[in-house]
């Protein structure tokens, strides 16, 4: 029988979101692809600093600590396998348990997202975020920490053994139907809506059926001994709530906390939630979130047509 991963949590990532490549990106942008792999070969035994997505993707792997192989974490990156040697000596030095990868030599990675089942993608460009969100799997082009530069570090991980993520609502778990109606005609006219569609469930977002992962591993486990911890924080506020808890209800999938915050910054609730990564559709509050916690952007919904 041939070897599967579809009994596991499949996260792809991209050299640039696990790994500080900001200098060698420069090159690339400032003198091509062939100074680039030059460069590259001439650092491969310089290491590499860890990225903004780093925390999260140690804390993710420590999921199979136990024994059980729960996840898999796969490098997806547009480097070749020439000069990717250098990211791979920067896995063995972490000790991160990544054995797969692709490289793609400059094309777009996301053509592999469906072949690898994958559950989550996080990449540093946006357009292959795109391409696989238009695919139908849930993507987000990691930000770095607002506060800081390309070049620092990322902000400081939750130090809980809980992997703790957060989503907002409207175009990540859930589909845009509900933020077409506020975009279109308001704020009053979108309460008015949810009120009367509040026994009807929203249909699936992009992160629906990665938040369903997540929960299956849940189950996996007492209530009192979770590995995982995950919090729904939305701008919704009553009478909106509704529809959103009837929907996870019928989707059979429990989500441990949720934060209806009627239009308040999210930043602050975020870092009281610890969360490792947050994940939303608009811009705005993505670069919020950023100050506080490692944020992804979901370029999905009717918010980010151009």
């Amino acid at each position: 029988m041939g070897v599967s991963l579809t009994d596991r949590l499949v996260v792809a990532i991209s050299s640039r979101a696990l790994f500080d490549l900001s200098q060698s990106h420069r090159v690339y942008e400032t003198d091509g692809v062939e100074a680039y792999q030059k460069h590259q070969v001439e650092h491969e035994n310089q290491l590499l600093e860890p990225g903004v997505a780093f925390d999260l993707t140690r804390k993710i792997l420590r999921l199979n600590a136990g024994g059980t192989p729960y996840v898999e974490v796969v490098l997806l990156s547009r480097n070749s396998a020439d000069t990717g040697l250098r990211v791979f000596n920067a896995i063995e030095h972490y000790g991160l348990s990544i054995t797969r990868a692709v490289f793609t030599s400059g094309r777009d990675t996301s053509r592999y997202v469906p072949a690898l089942g994958t559950h989550l993608f996080l990449s540093a460009d946006a357009s292959d975020v795109r391409h696989a969100l238009e695919s139908g799997y849930a993507a987000a082009t990691i930000v770095p920490h607002h506060s800081q530069s390309v070049e620092k570090q990322p902000a400081p991980a939750n130090d809980s053994s809980e992997l703790r993520i957060a989503f907002d609502g409207d175009a990540v778990l859930f589909s845009d139907e509900a933020e077409q109606v506020f975009q279109a005609e308001g704020l009053e006219a979108f309460a008015a809506s949810e009120k009367r569609a509040a026994d009807q469930p929203l249909r699936g977002g992009p992160f629906h059926g990665f938040l369903a992962a997540l929960h299956r591993i849940q189950t996996e486990f007492p209530r009192d001994q979770q590995p995982i911890r995950t919090a729904l924080v939305t701008a919704r506020s009553a009478p909106a709530h509704e529809r959103v808890i009837r929907t996870l209800r019928n989707w059979g999938i429990r989500i441990d906390e949720a934060l209806f915050l009627g239009g308040l910054d999210k930043a602050e609730f975020l870092r009281a939630f610890g969360a490792d990564i947050f994940f939303d559709d608009q811009r705005r509050h993505v670069q919020s979130a950023s100050r506080v916690v490692t944020a992804g952007h979901v370029p999905h919904g009717v918010t980010n047509r151009e």
